[in-house]
């Protein structure tokens, strides 16, 4: 062989390296590749839903199903079930699941956490939950509360880790004060946490006072992670080369991921809808009583960096044309994921008279602060009205992110 062949095979061997070690994997697939090793001679629970998939796009359920290493005995459905197809805040019942026959315990029904009666019949909780990652969507919630009964139980659990789809680096939003932490706010963290699940099961396990049960059973349960090769916490989804797959029936897209910490909270109150009913759930704002142009150039004169806003028409799920304005994300480095919800809010203040936030019932109040998290916020834009102010308090959020993650910065994972 030449020495330009040799060179240039030596190059090929190279690169294929390189390029077989840059390859993304899911945890999931880590666990297949690694021959179900932590899962041989137990009995297996699976929580998981549709976005709970290998990076074939093949269900976990039937990952596990198919080998002869794994006994999979029983399924645990979030919020919207293990099929996706409930209602947001629905409860759902127990059932036996008509394609495998075997028995799905619900976590979003009667019961939020397992009780021992259910975990009595397996020796380890796989969980494989899609996150996207922000403090207030249930499946972390979910989450938390099955590690506690199955500590409490002596069931391992093992996490199979996923990538934040918002990224490892965006934190944003206020920290949540003790008295509003329920099912949508269980953790002590920002709105946008920039964690994985596998890294929040991590961080819960080994702090003190995070998961709701005695020291003894923190310490002694049994969790294992088994991590994602090669994600960065810069990554982006596409980077990832993984098809979205809905987690919930309002978060069909990207689109709708990036859209929920944007406008979620701030809909919550007053006139404003975000999109929920049209191809754009999220991204997609109008505001009963004020003409599309003149939202847009509300919008436009926030300059809310990474941020632009563009006039669209939608057809809704009735097929009637809706008007309204389309929010586009220019600038991914500026863009702060929460800031638009609190300007939003001051723009409710601002169109409504009374404001909203004043006429409120004490059950919306009670709800919006479980969301939110903050006290300090909702005692201003309820004193200050359209005079209110989010700057400043975005601004001690963010320095406020900057101590979590500090903080949080050993459990990491990659």
């Amino acid at each position: 062989m030449s020495k330009f062949f040799s060179l240039l095979f030596l190059y090929f061997l190279i690169s294929v390296t390189i390029n077989l070690e840059a390859k993304f994997s899911l945890g999931v697939d880590y666990l297949e590749e690694t021959k179900f090793d932590i899962l041989k001679g137990k009995k297996i629970g699976l929580l998981t839903h549709p976005a709970g998939v290998n990076s074939r796009g093949i269900s976990t359920v039937d990952v596990l199903r198919s080998s002869s290493q794994v006994d999979l005995v029983a399924l645990f459905g979030p919020e919207h079930g293990i099929y996706g197809n409930e209602k947001a805040a629905v409860p759902v019942e127990d059932k036996i699941d008509q394609k495998t026959g075997l028995p799905v315990y619900s976590l979003y029904g009667k019961f939020r956490k397992p009780t021992p009666s259910m975990l009595s019949k397996i020796d380890c909780m796989v969980i494989d939950l899609q996150d996207v990652g922000v403090r207030c969507y249930t499946y972390i919630s979910c989450m938390r509360y099955a590690m506690e009964a199955c500590f409490e139980e002596e069931v391992q659990v093992v996490v199979l880790d996923r990538p934040n789809p918002l990224g490892g680096q965006k934190m944003a939003g206020p920290m949540i004060d003790e008295k509003w932490m329920s099912y949508v706010g269980a953790f002590p963290m920002p709105f946008v946490h920039a964690m994985t699940i596998g890294e929040i099961a991590l961080w819960s396990k080994k702090e003190s006072g995070i998961l709701k049960i005695s020291e003894k059973a923190r310490k002694s349960g049994q969790l294992a992670i088994v991590p994602m090769k090669n994600w960065k916490r810069a990554m982006t989804w596409p980077q990832t080369g993984l098809k979205w797959i809905p987690t919930s029936p309002n978060i069909p897209t990207l689109d709708s991921v990036a859209g929920y910490p944007m406008t979620g909270l701030g809909a919550q109150m007053g006139k404003f809808k975000h999109g929920i009913g049209t191809p754009q759930p999220f991204r997609f704002l109008t505001f009963d009583g004020i003409s599309p142009a003149d939202l847009k150039t509300e919008l436009d004169n926030l300059n809310i960096s990474g941020l632009s806003f563009q006039l669209k028409t939608l057809k809704n799920n009735s097929g009637k044309d809706i008007e309204g304005v389309y929010i586009v994300l220019t600038d991914w480095t500026k863009w702060r994921p929460t800031e638009l919800a609190f300007y939003m809010m001051q723009l409710s203040a601002k169109w409504e008279a009374p404001s909203p936030f004043t006429q409120a019932k004490e059950s919306e109040v009670t709800l919006f602060n479980k969301h939110v998290g903050s006290s300090a916020w909702w005692n201003h834009l309820f004193q200050s009205g359209a005079s209110c102010e989010p700057r400043k308090f975005l601004i001690k959020w963010d320095g406020e992110t900057r101590s979590f993650k500090d903080k949080v910065s050993k459990y990491y994972l990659y």
